[in-house]
């Protein structure tokens, strides 16, 4: 019996300390970041956006339905679908094609 329970409580721990290790994600045509940039994050208003990060550099749309906008601030680009962000593009860490 007590060497069942050891053999239990040992598995335990293995499978503990795999599930706290974790994986590192690595996106295709994406590099590491030295510090993450903070972004707008998705589901927040174009108000929002202007008042937390300022006027963009360029503004671009609305385009097809539905209305799609892009906001460009240089050094990453906000996507809105009417005038929620859609998606935050981090041109830091971005690899291009060649």
């Amino acid at each position: 019996m007590r060497t069942g329970f050891f053999l239990l409580l040992i598995g335990s721990c293995f499978a503990l300390e795999s599930a706290l290790a974790g994986d590192v994600l690595t996106i295709p045509g994406h590099a590491a970041a030295a510090q993450k940039q903070v972004v707008p994050r998705r589901g927040i208003s174009m108000d929002r956006v202007l008042e937390k990060f300022g006027e963009p550099e360029v503004r671009r749309g609305p385009v097809g339905e539905p209305p799609i906008s892009e906001w460009d601030y240089g050094s990453f680009k906000v996507y809105f679908e009417h005038n929620l962000v859609l998606h935050t593009v981090d041109l830091n860490t971005l690899i291009m094609p060649r």
